[in-house]
Formats: C-alpha cells, structure tokens, sequence
C-alpha cells in the first residue's frame, strides 16, 4: 500500500509540473556548441600506452564477467586513484565564464603527465577526452566552447586507461550560486548511489542494486533515468555486468573479484531522453535538469570496496 501510495503521489507531481505553465527556469537550458578538431593519435606522447581502440574506434567485446586477479585488482586501485584524482582537479576550474573544452583540456593533459590515455578519447569514435554534461544534459556531453553560467550544475565523468586497466568516476558540481531545487537534485543523487553500493556485496544480486535505488528515488519527488546503466570494466572499459538503476531482472549474483560501476542518472523532471544527431549527447525530453555520481566498486569477501574514492 505504501509503494502504490508513493507511486501515485510521484504521478500527481509529474502531472501538475507537466500541466502549470513554467515560470522562468533558474538555469540555462544547454544546447550543443562548437566542438574543437579531436586530438590526432600521432600527439599522444610516446609515454602514454594506448588501448587497443584508439586509432579504430572499436573496442574488443567482452562477453563473460570475470574475476579479476590480485595482481589486476592492484593495478585497478592504482588507476582509479588516477582517476579520482584527476576528477578532483577539475573543479578548480568549475566557474562561471570556463568552458567545458577547458575541462577537456585539463583532462587530457593530466592524463598524458601521468603516463595514461583518456579512455572517451575516440572510443566508438567519441571525439574528446572526457564528459561533460551540463543542467539538461543527462550524460554523454561533448566539451565545447559554451561557458559555464552562474547556476549551471555540470557533471564531469573521467576514466583513465593505465597498466592495461581502466578506471572510471563522476562527479556533479555546482557552478557558482545554484537555486534550492538544483541543491536537491544533487543531494538526491548522491544519496542514491549511496543506496545502491548498500546493496552491493558477496552473494547478493545484479538486480537488488537497481530495486533498492527505485524504491529510495519513489519517496522523493524525482525521478530515475533508467536507460543507462553501470558496467564492468577492467581491461575493458564496457562489459558485463550490466548494473541498471531501477527494477530488473538481470540474472547473476556478486562475487569477490568482480568489478563494475555503479551510476544512477537522477532527473527533476521526466525520465524521458532523446539522443542528439552527434550521436552521443542524452538529454531530458522536458529540459529538466539531471545529476549523476559514479564509483568504481570492487567485490570483497565481506561487501564491497570503492576504487575511486
């Protein structure tokens, strides 16, 4: 009775924001702009050992998930150290009047000072080194030359590819002064995450990550984003298994050794997307503001450990 409660409490919000005329919104809607010419592969500094896809675009397919070695889980934690690290530099430039190719910037040349490639870097011929998704922008943003405004929240994702491993994180900041339903929305999505890594641990299911996330967001007044999901990286940077951020049914159960993301897009608004014509940029079909946060886990014999802490 209480979900069916929350469920139509959650329908009525939906349907009266959906219904009264919209004052005017305290952030920018975000459009696509320009996009500087993608790094040629020949600059990459010699240092940096590349993945396999970084001339073609094509990354290998992994089709089991794997239990990672003591050896390999090592080399995990050192690169996605690097990783948090590298996120962590970033927002000293998340400020009004910066543009997000500057954060892309910023990446790419930490990345090389540290001996390691920018894993988005012409993965699936994605055509810069990290994601940048501003306000309506639920993910998979391009960095271009748009300013940050005052009151723009921006999500930065980095994964970086060293010692033949990937590892991968995300954070959402605030830029400048940002209203209190933006403070909310942020709040709300890191709590999520945090509810979903609860449910991660030897013997426990794919699938209770993605329940337990649903029925935390349904006491609020937001809204999951259930077409993207978290991944199992390694050598790999996508591959099994699939973490979905709300009820499912994916079969398999955690075991120590395995490791995968965790990532709950969280929407103001609808859950509803469309993808823009570069093929990458996802952003809310009513233009409502969307926040993520992202960990790297690794499963222990006792529950699990965060990578990218």
């Amino acid at each position: 009775m209480d979900t069916m409660l929350q469920s139509m409490r959650r329908s009525l919000y939906s349907f009266l924001k959906m219904n009264i005329k919209e004052t005017k919104l305290n952030y920018s809607v975000v459009y696509p702009g320009r996009v500087s010419p993608q790094i040629h592969y020949k600059s990459i500094p010699e240092h940096v050992k590349c993945p396999p896809y970084y001339m073609t675009g094509k990354p290998s397919q992994q089709y089991s998930i794997d239990i990672k070695s003591e050896e390999e889980i090592a080399r995990l934690r050192r690169t996605c150290k690097l990783a948090k690290s590298i996120l962590n530099q970033c927002q000293e430039l998340i400020k009004p009047g910066v543009t997000t190719d500057e954060i892309d910037k910023l990446v790419t040349q930490l990345s090389f000072d540290a001996g390691a490639y920018p894993s988005p870097l012409n993965y699936r011929k994605f055509p810069k080194s990290v994601c940048t998704s501003v306000n309506n922008c639920i993910c998979h943003g391009i960095p271009d030359d748009r300013p940050l405004e005052n009151g723009d929240i921006v999500n930065v994702d980095v994964t970086v590819y060293r010692e033949n491993v990937h590892g991968d994180c995300s954070f959402t900041y605030m830029v400048g002064d940002v209203d209190a339903s933006g403070k909310r929305l942020i709040e709300v999505s890191q709590q999520s995450l945090q509810v979903g890594l609860d449910h991660c641990g030897p013997g426990k299911p794919f699938s209770g990550i993605g329940k337990a996330i649903e029925e935390f967001l349904m006491t609020t007044e937001f809204s999951g984003v259930p077409a993207f999901t978290g991944h199992g990286i390694g050598s790999y940077f996508h591959g099994p298994p699939d973490i979905y951020h709300c009820r499912n049914d994916y079969p398999g159960m955690m075991s120590p050794g395995m490791v995968f993301t965790v990532e709950p897009a969280v929407s103001e608004g609808t859950s509803s997307l469309q993808i823009l014509r570069d093929g990458w940029t996802a952003v809310t079909k009513d233009n409502s503001r969307s926040a993520q946060f992202e960990h790297t886990i690794l499963i222990t014999d006792d529950g699990y450990e965060a990578l990218t802490v």
